[in-house]
């Protein structure tokens, strides 16, 4: 019996009293049971004599608990007491240091931060002296090619000596040429003769009505523009429907691929925003507008801007393409519209309503090209002869500025809209409203669109909402934007739908797949 001399027992191994100890019958040793254990268990043999040895015949001896002994340190109040004041006093080093520490991270952070911001300035200034370095060498290009461009226009590239003895002969803006009025005249003729041939026929492959009941959001794409100054305010489509142009509240248009979603030219030159874009439907040549008073003519292959027209002395408000694809009306806050060559950029008319003055909001071409329709400020829709440059009618009726104009294909009706939430039909042959669409109060409306068969009317603004023309039913509502819709177009065929909006996305919307 060890009970008595358990202080006797000392291991063989670490000559300490061991806390849990067993007896070697081979050499009749105690040891520590954890290290004779690993050590037979390596070896196979008593650590002593050396003779073979397995765990199973350790014998436990059985003792009392082992109580250590406190440290001599710790053996009276005063060095209890030394102990927690020295532990107190490293807990604090330790916190001084971990304040030192995060003082200075904080210092180099706001260093960083500093520099950032720093940087961000000076790209920020040279962008800018970049943009007026162009516009410089925009202005004085010209004159390198021995040229003085006409009045009303800023030419961008130089000009073949050819075109610049023909533009000297060109009358001073205010008046057109019989070649151009015979332009304008067998333009028209045409248009309407094929109007007259299709009759009312559907053209093949036009969506239905069903199927545009069903449509549904097939793209979207946020990353068009920049999120700095967030926005997408126009829209227009290439003829073949395959690419978009955009113009956006970063002053930029954009050209978008949307069978491979890539951008395929960015057009920089505005110094504000862009709010109207035309993309020529036959020639790679995109228009945009700004209320920096400035027409852009641009090459969409090479981005380069072909011409600025200076037509107005106030913001452009609104433009359209004349049916030949060679010509340009314009509209904008100074009250005057401008009718301007596209290929020279020279504003070959001008014209306003000294009767009744207001700001013209928006523009378009009738289908056939000899008449157009402007909205003013005062609530009022204008339809002017291109010829003459006389005003032939007025479609009062809304309150507020009117907000946009479509022509429907058909050359009879007239869509209007206005900051009164309701949408307007007019027939061009009886001068009358025969419909009003009434929107849910406060809608805003901010574009129209007919399809290119006149089948169609696209409303947006606070949603997108298509109507079947004729019946005037609404076929669907598009309601995926999360900001202002500013415009839709439609696909040839009505195929899909497209939108750009203050979300700063273009989005498509089209038969489920």
């Amino acid at each position: 019996d060890f009970e008595g001399s358990k202080m006797a027992l000392i291991c063989s191994i670490s000559n300490e009293v061991p806390e849990e100890p067993v007896l070697s019958p081979v050499s009749h040793h105690v040891f520590e049971r954890r290290l004779v254990v690993k050590y037979v268990e390596e070896n196979g043999t008593d650590p002593i004599s050396g003779e073979p040895l397995s765990v199973d015949q350790l014998l436990e001896i059985k003792v009392s608990p082992l109580v250590k002994p406190r440290p001599p340190s710790a053996t009276s109040i005063p060095a209890i007491l030394k102990l927690l004041q020295d532990e107190w006093d490293a807990c604090m080093l330790h916190s001084f240091t971990l304040r030192q520490q995060l003082q200075t991270a904080r210092q180099e952070l706001s260093h960083a931060l500093y520099q950032h911001d720093a940087a961000c300035r000076v790209i920020a200034r040279l962008t800018k002296e970049v943009n007026a370095a162009r516009e410089a060498l925009a202005s004085l290009k010209p004159q390198a090619a021995g040229y003085v461009a006409p009045p009303g226009v800023e030419q961008v590239e130089g000009i073949p000596p050819s075109q610049a003895e023909h533009m000297e002969t060109e009358p001073p803006p205010g008046e057109m040429t019989e070649e151009i009025l015979q332009k304008l005249q067998d333009t028209a003729a045409l248009l309407t003769a094929e109007r007259k041939k299709r009759g009312k026929k559907v053209p093949e492959g036009l969506t239905s009505a069903d199927d545009i009941g069903g449509f549904q959001q097939t793209a979207t794409h946020p990353g068009l523009h920049s999120a700095s100054v967030p926005g997408i305010l126009a829209l227009d489509l290439s003829g073949d429907s395959a690419r978009t142009i955009t113009g956006g509240a970063d002053k930029n248009a954009v050209i978008f691929q949307m069978d491979t979603q890539q951008i395929v030219a960015t057009l920089r030159g505005h110094s504000k925003k862009v709010t109207g874009v035309v993309y020529h439907p036959r020639a790679e040549i995109g228009i945009t507008s700004s209320p920096d008073a400035t027409i852009r003519i641009w090459a969409i292959d090479s981005s380069a801007c072909r011409q600025v027209v200076r037509a107005h002395e106030g913001p452009v408000t609104g433009i359209s393409l004349h049916a030949t694809g060679d010509y340009l009306l314009s509209s904008s806050t100074d009250q005057y519209w401008s009718f301007s060559d596209i290929r020279t950029g020279q504003v070959i008319s001008k014209g306003n309503d000294p009767a009744s003055p207001s700001a013209l909001t928006c523009a378009e071409f009738h289908p056939d090209g000899l008449i157009f329709g402007t909205g003013t400020a005062d609530s009022v829709v204008k339809i002017w002869d291109l010829k003459e440059r006389a005003n032939v009618a007025n479609f009062p009726g809304h309150s507020g500025q009117v907000t946009s104009v479509a022509f429907s294909e058909n050359g009879y009706y007239l869509a209007t809209a206005a900051d009164d939430s309701v949408v307007k039909l007019w027939d061009l042959r009886k001068l009358k409203n025969f419909k009003t669409i009434t929107l849910e109060e406060g809608y805003q409306v901010q574009s129209l669109c007919f399809d290119q068969t006149g089948t169609y009317l696209a409303v947006a603004g606070t949603d997108i909402q298509i109507y079947l023309c004729k019946q005037w039913h609404l076929l669907r509502t598009f309601a995926d934007h999360t900001g202002l819709v500013t415009g839709v177009r439609f696909g040839n065929n009505a195929a899909f739908v497209a939108s750009v909006g203050m979300d700063r996305s273009l989005k498509l919307f089209g038969p489920q797949e």
